[in-house]
């Protein structure tokens, strides 16, 4: 037997850990910090993680946060200068091209002036703030007409995949 053999044969095969295994933490979170009764969040999740199913991209983490006017208010103001209300935020922590790691701050009180315009469903709008922050994350940009209209259409599709239909500029 040579010596490479012997190595092989006297290692200790891996024993149990002492140290408790952690769960892993969830890949997509969302949560809610506004008292809403037509805010639906099981819907949100749910439907949060089939449009997931449909980007390029893999994901590692999704924490998504509805808030209302005054706080994103305040989000727009800290890292925009910009003293105004929007309808989403994207904080990506992942560089572009590996698996995304992102924080999304959602408008309540915008999603529902813009489903009462559009005619729809506020936990619709809500869902579309989600996937377009969701796109920023994969390389989509809504300043340009044309950039804007890509975004816009691949928001469409994701959300006809998942039954939920256009809502940016369709009907829901």
């Amino acid at each position: 037997m040579n010596t490479s053999d012997h190595a092989i044969t006297d290692r200790e095969e891996p024993g149990p850990s002492s140290e408790p295994e952690l769960p892993p933490e969830p890949r997509l979170t969302l949560a809610c910090d506004v008292e809403s009764p037509d805010c639906d969040e099981s819907w949100l999740r749910e439907h949060m993680a089939a449009a997931c199913e449909h980007l390029d991209r893999e994901l590692h983490r999704v924490s998504v946060r509805i808030i209302d006017d005054a706080a994103m208010i305040d989000l727009h103001q800290r890292f925009h200068n910009d003293a105004t209300t929007t309808d989403v935020l994207t904080f990506q922590e992942s560089d572009p091209g590996a698996p995304v790691e992102v924080d999304i701050a959602i408008c309540l009180d915008e999603a529902r002036r813009n489903a009462s315009n559009r005619g729809h469903d506020v936990n619709h709008e809500l869902l579309l703030y989600v996937v377009h922050g969701l796109l920023h994350c994969c390389g989509y940009d809504d300043h340009e007409p044309d950039s804007h209209a890509r975004m816009h259409a691949e928001e469409d599709r994701i959300l006809a995949a998942i039954g939920v239909g256009p809502v940016f500029g369709g009907e829901a």
